[in-house]
């Protein structure tokens, strides 16, 4: 058991069809593997930690999800290198996903800091971030 490690974050999306789209590739990209699948909802996994994503009842969607909201506000994750953000910017890109910050990209998060941010299909903020050089 690894104590304090993520075990798992369950988003509610609002289009299950368009997160599983963005989701899966994004995520099998990283080395998830499909986990479990139901009609409301899909997740992938990765050595011990899963996301999970979960259809919104339809008596909710009239409010859509904002960063700025209270609640998540971005879902961060590794990148093994700068050429790996690099190289997961061009395909974002070639997918017509929405990156965020391009005019500080790939520094938005300062000198130090090399990430690509980009939006998924409800606009949820995701980081792809590489350690340090």
């Amino acid at each position: 058991m690894s104590e304090g490690l993520l075990h798992h974050v369950e988003v509610y999306v609002s289009n299950l069809k368009k997160s599983e789209k963005f989701w899966g590739w994004f995520l099998e990209e990283l080395g998830y593997k499909s986990y479990q699948q139901w009609e409301e909802g899909q997740s992938w996994k990765l050595g011990e930690t899963y996301l999970v994503f979960v259809q919104t009842e339809r008596e909710f969607l009239d409010i859509p999800y904002h960063r700025r909201r209270t609640g998540l506000n971005h879902l961060a994750f590794h990148a093994s290198s700068r050429e790996r953000v690099d190289e997961m910017t061009m395909m974002l890109k070639e997918r017509g996903v929405n990156v965020l910050y391009e005019n500080q990209h790939p520094f938005a998060g300062g000198e130090d800091y090399y990430a690509v941010y980009f939006e998924d299909p409800d606009r949820i903020k995701v980081e792809f971030v590489a350690s340090s050089p």
